[in-house]
């Protein structure tokens, strides 16, 4: 009877481990009765170890969909110091490095004597009673934050926040953007490796500097930034005393993957929820019915964090509070990660809330954003925009329907607007052009893939066609076909008290190619109506008013949404959106047409030659690559690895151009001989510009570590 099972963890979608297996000795399955904690079943084994409990219960209350998921079966250790009022995590830590370990020691009044330490030569990471305030060491520094811990192949590496900016605050608690991060390097047991796999490490610890200037990163020590309004209003009293990491959203965090070993050793003062996103705010104040003009253009300068101007409705302070969270189940790069996993999981998936808070009420709007949920890719291969490519896979139904039932089961009835490029239609009476027919066949598979869900209400709009030459005001078209669910739909409302008023009923989930341009200017027309309703019900505007009669108001409103798109787009292509403009003026300008020019350029670049390492590297940090141990060849390049010669043909190519141009020139009235030169090297460069095209791909950035899918 006392015999253990082993327990297989691929089956209980957990990865392959490079720890021990998980041994048990039984299994207790709880079911919880109305009233109680609000997910239905959890099993928990009888473990060896109580790490082995900690993930159990975790993987299988994500299972049933439960937005606080990480109830763990002991107190928490480490979460036990700080105020008795709310959770917190250590605001400020001391990082020493001895020869043989590092030490982090909370230096936070609220949360103290909390430690824990780092082999240097193993990576062992043990929580301390000991103090060692006192203890000298070689050097000392001050950290802001421990984002979480990967094993690699021959060492441990420590991503640390080395300096922060707070930007605000999110529902009464400071925010923070981090600005800078370091990895604490624990492997001196690599120079008993093999030489594969020192090479291998190096390329592991390459992709390591690629995470510390990761954009777009915020984290409160004392606010669940992952939770939208709504769901965070039902947190029961006894969760919001849990750690952070147990209230928290699976989906939207960051470091999800990379918080494993700090929960392992119960150091829940040290866990802190990051996510990846926007946050965005202002404030606006009226004077005589007029906004200070300069303190806004002085106040909103483009920046990562909180853009704050006073705003006044009959003497009371006006806020409005973007916030978009980027899911990590399909993290990547914009060609790397296109459409959905055979999961379910989208690409570039971002729930987007708008959040206003006037006389003591707040009110919420949320939309989500996410690639077409089929199968498809887009190999970068050289050209300005490579061909689309839709995978012909028998789970296709499955994956579209996988998709939008996580979606009603969290967000309730879903409208899902298409903003890409159709084909003819004569069902809707419309005419489209579509370049080279890829994306109206993208769409027109979706369409019919979508048409099997009753639940779901596929809406058409081909933004290019109704919004051409700058046409921004057409929006009003789609938001005539979807008003009566829109506002049937409603938003979140509730008291500062806590008192719920209104619930929103369902959400609206918009897509382009991208999910970037096209979608965020559709967005912020969206939120721009649900603000204008919900400022008119809450006694601000009168019916007839809205914020466009507002101009000031207005000019703040799409700055917002532009900034929050840039915010977007960098996190996913590098670059800031396009079409800018849009949302900023409602029309297109010269100096935004140029600065879209840069940005498709360096979109270009990046695509080509810089975004399968950084896809290596997120494929890394956020558990999708799994490494394995034994044998030889745990990754490899697909192809042969070309791209250091590129810049040889690139060479050649323009010294075949100049060539070309001198020989002509000097055979203008002259004998046959140069023009025999020029054909020689028009013939030359042609070759080497026929041989790049034909393999392109292979001259291209390429993810090494994980598959498309």
């Amino acid at each position: 009877m006392n015999r253990p099972y082993h327990l297989n963890r691929s089956s209980l979608g957990l990865g392959r481990s490079r720890r021990r297996p998980i041994y048990f000795y039984g299994v207790l399955v709880v079911r919880f009765v109305p009233g109680g904690p609000s997910f239905v079943t959890v099993v928990k084994t009888i473990c060896r170890s109580e790490r082995s409990t900690t993930l159990l219960w975790s993987r299988m209350a994500e299972v049933e969909g439960e937005e606080r998921s990480w109830p763990s079966s002991h107190g928490g250790g480490g979460g036990g110091g700080g105020r008795s009022s709310r959770a917190i995590c250590c605001r400020e830590l001391r990082l020493h490095e001895f020869p043989e370990r590092y030490v982090i020691l909370s230096a936070d009044p609220d949360t103290p004597d909390h430690a824990f330490s780092i082999g240097r030569l193993d990576g062992q990471v043990e929580p301390l009673v000991e103090n060692f305030s006192s203890v000298a060491s070689s050097k000392v520094s001050t950290i802001f934050g421990v984002v979480g811990i990967i094993r690699l192949l021959a060492g441990t590496y420590v991503l640390l926040i080395t300096s922060r900016k707070e930007v605000g605050s999110y529902l009464g608690f400071p925010v923070f953007n981090v600005t800078s991060m370091r990895v604490l390097l624990c492997n001196k047991a690599l120079k008993h490796s093999t030489s594969q796999e020192r090479k291998d490490e190096a390329y592991f610890m390459s992709l390591l500097k690629i995470i510390e200037s990761t954009p777009g990163l915020y984290y409160s020590y004392e606010a669940d930034l992952t939770l939208n309004l709504q769901r965070a209003s039902k947190l029961t009293q006894e969760r919001i005393h849990k750690s952070l990491w147990k209230q928290a959203d699976p989906r939207f965090l960051w470091n999800r993957n990379l918080m494993e070993e700090l929960i392992e050793n119960k150091l829940d003062v040290f866990t802190i929820p990051v996510i990846q996103g926007s946050i965005l705010k202002f404030v606006a104040h009226f004077v005589n019915e007029s906004v200070h003009s300069h303190f806004l253009r002085s106040s909103l300068n483009i920046e990562s964090g909180f853009k704050s101007v006073q705003l006044t409705f009959k003497g009371s302070p006006a806020r409005v509070l973007l916030i978009s969270r980027r899911c990590n189940r399909r993290l990547g790069t914009r060609m790397w990660r296109r459409g959905a996993n055979l999961e379910g999981a989208a690409a570039n998936f971002i729930e987007t809330e708008q959040i206003l808070e006037f006389e003591g009420f707040r009110a919420s709007f949320l939309q989500i954003r996410g690639s077409i949920p089929l199968l498809w890719e887009q190999i970068v291969d050289l050209s300005y925009k490579p061909q689309l490519n839709i995978i012909n896979h028998d789970e296709t139904p499955k994956v579209v329907e996988r998709h939008f039932h996580d979606l009603v089961q969290r967000y309730g009835e879903t409208i899902a607007v298409d903003l890409t490029d159709k084909v003819s239609s004569e069902k809707t009476g419309l005419s489209y052009l579509n370049k080279e027919g890829e994306e109206g066949q993208l769409s027109e598979a979706f369409s019919a893939a979508i048409q099997n869900l009753p639940y779901v209400r596929y809406v058409p709009f081909d933004f290019h066609h109704a919004c051409a030459k700058g046409n921004f005001d057409n929006l009003q078209l789609l938001y005539n076909q979807i008003k009566d669910q829109v506002e049937s739909q409603g938003y979140f409302l509730m008291k500062i008290d806590g008192q719920i008023l209104l619930e929103q009923k369902g959400v609206i989930r918009s897509n382009c190619i991208d999910c970037l341009d096209r979608t965020n200017v559709t967005q912020s027309y969206l939120a721009q109506k649900s603000l204008n309703l919900q400022l008119q019900q809450l006694g601000a505007f009168s019916a007839s008013e809205c914020i466009s009669t507002h101009t000031d108001i207005y000019e703040m409103f799409r700055i917002l949404w532009a900034e929050h798109g840039d915010e977007i787009s960098l996190g996913y292509t590098g670059t800031h959106a396009l079409k800018g403009d849009l949302v900023r003026y409602g029309r297109q300008t010269l100096g935004g047409m140029i600065k879209d020019g840069i940005s498709a350029l360096t979109r270009y670049y990046l695509n080509n030659f810089h975004d399968g390492i950084r896809q290596d590297a997120l494929d890394l940090i956020s558990g999708h690559y799994t490494l394995s141990r034994s044998g030889s060849g745990r990754f490899q390049v697909n192809g042969i690895d070309s791209l250091p010669y590129l810049p040889v043909a690139s060479a050649l190519i323009m010294g075949g151009l100049t060539m070309t141009s001198f020989t002509l020139h000097q055979a203008v009235g002259r004998s046959t001989n140069p023009l025999a030169s020029s054909v020689f090297w028009a013939s030359l460069t042609a070759g080497v510009m026929a041989l790049v095209k034909a393999n392109g791909k292979q001259f291209c950035s390429r993810p090494r570590l994980c598959g498309l899918m």
